[in-house]
């Protein structure tokens, strides 16, 4: 937490993002989601990449973060991130499907359809590529099925010196596992949305969760979209507003403020100008179509 500080950029490599990556098929400017049985139609529609890896290493790397990515990528991909300045490090074999996301989206909500192709795979590979990851931060954009190897090696990142990072997303079979607890003791940071904190402390309110993660995690960032953000530790809760926006996509947004935040953290900034920048990252995010082309560059900021 630390001194204040402007951002700056290291040498060395500041952040890693471990996690998947899609292609990503969007169908925006939807005025309501479908229902089963009807059709909407639409005049704007992207193909782009996303997934919490690819958009919170682009977003790192616009705001002069020194950034790599570990995930199973398209060549499409592996190029769009060169572009940005990303080191690429590509789980995926030549044979192999890279995941595709087609996504229905309206200015509040969105809907997903997605195929996992080399996704399915890629849990062996992370532990692999963990191993030999150097970082000042480590951040996993991913869901584990096997929680107690992951578990593993991101408490051996930690002892190597690495802060750890994580945003598990949204999904019931986890909350469920008995091993979590151990997972979420490996973290240094728990990056969750309102429903994800709710979900994972089983608790029905926002207030009830955060007294949870007091006592459950080191610490605890709750993204609260047009709400702000939270963070959450033992020394008590710091909240702030986030700014107001007209959104047009609020794909990869939460993605987004990972970065800001994440960038935040690797400048030593006070935690309050560290969830402001999170929410500015996210909130920027929200103005184009897609998780990559609204993302600021540090001198617009």
């Amino acid at each position: 937490m630390g001194r204040e500080s402007r951002l700056y950029p290291v040498k060395s490599t500041d952040l890693v993002c471990v996690g998947e990556s899609f292609e990503d098929l969007i169908f925006a400017g939807l005025k309501a989601l479908p229902k089963l049985g009807q059709e909407r139609r639409t005049t704007s529609f992207l193909r782009t990449f996303g997934g919490g890896a690819t958009i919170t290493a682009v977003a790192a790397a616009r705001l002069g973060i020194s950034t790599g990515i570990v995930s199973g990528l398209s060549q499409g991909a592996c190029a769009r991130l060169r572009t940005e300045g990303v080191r690429v490090t590509n789980l995926r074999k030549p044979d192999e499907e890279h995941a595709i996301t087609a996504a229905l989206s309206t200015p509040k909500d969105r809907a997903f359809v997605t195929f996992d192709g080399v996704n399915r795979v890629l849990g062996p590979r992370f532990l692999h590529a963990l191993a030999r990851s150097r970082a000042r931060i480590i951040h996993c954009a991913l869901c584990p099925r096997d929680i107690l190897p992951l578990a593993g090696e991101l408490n051996a990142a930690r002892r190597r010196g690495s802060l750890v990072s994580l945003d598990l997303g949204y999904d019931l079979d986890l909350a469920k596992d008995p091993h979590l607890p151990e997972l979420l003791a490996a973290v240094d940071y728990l990056l969750i949305n309102e429903d994800e904190a709710k979900l994972y402390s089983r608790r029905r309110s926002l207030s009830a969760a955060q007294a949870y993660w007091k006592e459950h995690a080191r610490n605890t960032v709750i993204k609260l979209g047009a709400k702000g953000s939270c963070w959450i530790s033992s020394r008590g809760v710091v909240s702030e507003p986030a700014p107001r926006v007209r959104a047009i996509d609020t794909t990869g947004a939460g993605d987004a403020f990972n970065a800001g935040f994440l960038a935040g953290l690797l400048s030593r900034l006070l935690p309050r100008r560290t969830l402001r920048l999170g929410n500015a990252v996210g909130a920027r995010s929200t103005q184009a179509v897609g998780g990559l082309d609204g993302l600021p560059r540090l001198e617009e900021l």
